[in-house]
């Protein structure tokens, strides 16, 4: 079954030692398990490819895991099929080839013209592909392939099975028959209500139709079909195989099985910490399911699941937060893992937790929140019990925030909801919310933004009732993150970062060095604010004036969390867990902040320098002061008045927006106790 998701990365999970390694990411322990979307066996060999870590082999019967990625360019694994001493795959970036069992690969896809390969079968001495495309055929081992579509009406091709010297092609539209090796397909959907066909599968006369309606049953080769969906509890299914005289099904409700060929369904998912089942695997007596939380085995014919993720570190790691030394790190499938040991290892740490899709983790205390599918769950011991606290919130949770006693809920199409009391109650926020797909918060103060996925940046001050979208300047409105930092508010877009210096009233693109704009995540420690992109990680010590990275041996270049813990800084990837990097290898130019208290006053010249609206100005107080810090044009006039007041000592810095001026030379001065300098700055618009 494809996920429609496109990711142009994979991992590569490298032992590394402490001792000779230096300067570069290190991929932690974990978090395990993840999306494992098809499975191949070869003997006592068995495959499982991911979406997002590329793909694993076992020879353990699942025991231990170990990637085998090299060559492979697309980490977004759909099918995996053995043929003879070849392994091929099929991912969302075409066909790849593997002659010694996954240990190197090479493309494979010279004439598929669609690279979003669904299936793969063989019949004879021909390989058939089905693709987001069509079909396509391949008479020397994948070398070269051409187009098979004659009849084919609908060419979203989900699935293929052999039976016989009859191919079958489940489709978007359909079910389709070839009985010329390809030549031409037939339709043949009688009785079939839904044609959204996800998987066929094929035990002894019986062809089976898995769709998003339900399963079908035919008994005369596809000429006809009967539903048979008694006893499920869903009708998506994703995966479908038979083993003796039981068969099963694989739903986003869990695991099902049939003992009379689909007539009657009954319940097999015990053990499953994730119910979202998109692959099986038979070996032998064991029975393997693939999940968005991971790989499950049963040796009893599906009555008792086991996890077995050891080695698979494919999590995709959406949020962190820590109470004490103890890091904690939310997913999505698995759950929510800690970590006492920088990560060396992890725990899941899921009782109580109905779904492990977890978006976003808060923490109050001795107290963490943790908010996903539609849900919002509350923690008192540090993660070793959940309690559901989401009746109210009738939507999928993106973002967590608290200020002072108040918890609020940022949600995917519902807005916001908000308790005072732990979640035993909610309230909607939302007047003046004209976006309601929230995707992040920050908090400023006693001031909370949030960010839209279309609708830009909202404030609500104080605790008000009511939004207020602050958005002047913001030409993207795509806002995935948030983060504020002294005296400024980021905002992370589809197109870069913009910054404000007055509270959102105005932005301004502030990417030099951000070479690339797809934000997911941004986040501030002490002067040092991060962004997490679609391209790596990214930092800035001037306010975001400019940005740097550093991405060596981060294997892996969609970053979705980010977190500092005693000076190491964490990320947490799409498909690959997480990786760690002290903050004193990454930030070679450390900023003065970072250093301690400054031994005499300063005034440091402004950067950029001539600017074009925002510059930061920086400046430094070796003791408590009283400090003024002004901003003249020409002829002595006050234009900008940017600091006024008693200040402690320290390394500051202040933006100076100047938006409602024109062009030319100013002058700006520092008036702190017996201390006073200017410096001039120039404004090109």
């Amino acid at each position: 079954m494809r996920i429609i998701h496109s990711v142009q990365f994979k991992c590569l999970y490298l032992l590394l030692f402490a001792s000779v390694v230096h300067a570069q990411w290190i991929q932690t322990g974990g978090p395990e398990g993840g999306y494992v979307n098809s499975y191949g066996v070869n003997g006592n060999t068995l495959y499982a490819g991911t979406y997002g870590g590329g793909i694993f082999v076992s020879s353990d019967f699942g025991s231990s895991w170990a990637e085998i990625n090299t060559g492979l360019p697309n980490s977004a694994i759909n099918t995996i099929f053995v043929n003879g001493t070849n392994l091929f795959i099929g991912t969302e970036g075409g066909v790849f080839r593997s002659t010694n069992g996954g240990a190197n690969w090479f493309s494979a896809s010279l004439g598929v013209t669609s690279p979003d390969i669904n299936s793969i079968i063989a019949s004879g001495t021909s390989l058939f592909a089905g693709t987001s495309g069509g079909v396509f055929v391949s008479v020397d081992s994948g070398l070269h392939w051409s187009a098979v579509n004659a009849g084919l009406t609908n060419k979203t091709v989900n699935a293929l099975v052999k039976s016989g010297t009859n191919l079958y092609a489940g489709t978007a539209g359909g079910v389709f028959l070839s009985t010329d090796g390809g030549g031409t397909w037939s339709e043949i959907d009688t009785g079939l209500t839904s044609k959204s066909v996800n998987v066929l599968a094929v035990s002894d006369t019986n062809l089976f139709a898995g769709t998003n309606g339900g399963v079908f049953l035919s008994t005369d080769g596809g000429s006809t079909w009967h539903v048979r969906n008694s006893g499920l509890s869903s009708i998506y299914i994703f995966a479908l195989a038979a083993v003796d005289t039981n068969l099963f099904a694989g739903t986003n409700a869990g695991v099902f099985r049939s003992t009379n060929n689909g007539t009657s369904w009954s319940g097999a998912s015990t053990g499953l910490t994730n119910t979202d089942v998109r692959s099986f695997a038979v070996m032998d007596t064991v029975l393997f399911t693939g999940t968005h939380g991971g790989a499950f085995l049963s040796t009893d014919r599906g009555a008792t699941w086991s996890a077995f993720n050891r080695g698979l570190r494919n999590s995709h790691v959406s949020s962190f937060a820590m109470i004490g030394d103890v890091l904690f790190a939310g997913t999505y499938g698995p759950g929510v893992f800690t970590s006492a040991d920088s990560g060396a290892t992890w725990t899941a740490v899921n009782t109580g937790l109905t779904s492990g899709d977890i978006n976003a983790l808060a923490v109050s205390g001795t107290k963490i929140f943790a908010g996903g599918t539609g849900r919002v769950y509350l923690s008192t011991n540090s993660g070793e019990s959940w309690s559901y606290i989401g009746g109210g919130v009738t939507a999928y949770v993106n973002a967590l925030a608290l200020t002072d006693t108040i918890l609020f809920a940022g949600t995917a199409g519902s807005g916001v909801f908000r308790t005072t009391n732990n979640g035993s109650s909610w309230t909607a926020l939302n007047s003046g919310l004209t976006n309601k797909y929230v995707a992040a918060f920050t908090v400023e103060g006693k001031n909370l933004f949030a960010g839209t996925t279309s609708g830009g940046v909202f404030l609500l001050k104080n605790n008000d009732t009511s939004w207020v979208e602050v958005n002047t300047g913001l030409v993207d409105k795509i806002v995935r993150s948030l983060a504020a930092s002294g005296n400024f508010l980021f905002a992370g877009t589809d197109n870069g970062i913009f910054i404000s210096g007055d509270s959102g009233a105005s932005w301004t693109p502030t990417n030099a060095g951000l070479t690339n704009k797809a934000v997911n995540v941004l986040y501030v420690n002490g002067s040092v604010i991060f962004a997490g992109t679609e391209g790596g990680v990214f930092f800035s010590t001037n306010s975001g004036v400019s940005w740097g990275s550093d991405n060596t041996a981060l294997t892996t270049n969609k970053i979705m969390a980010l977190f500092v813990q005693k000076n190491i800084l964490y990320a947490g990837t799409f498909g690959c867990g997480v990786f760690r990097r002290p903050l004193s290898e990454m930030i070679t130019s450390v900023p003065p902040a970072l250093k301690g208290i400054p031994v005499a006053f300063e005034l440091n010249q402004n950067y950029p320098n001539p600017f074009n609206l925002l510059t930061v100005i920086r400046y430094s107080l070796p003791v408590h002061s009283r400090v003024t810090l002004k901003v003249y044009n020409v002829l002595g006039q006050v234009v900008a008045v940017l600091v006024d007041g008693v200040e402690e000592q320290g390394y500051k810095s202040v933006s100076f927006n100047a938006s409602g001026l024109g062009s030319g030379v100013y002058y700006y001065r520092l008036q702190a106790g017996n201390y006073t300098e200017t410096k001039k700055l120039v404004l090109l618009k």
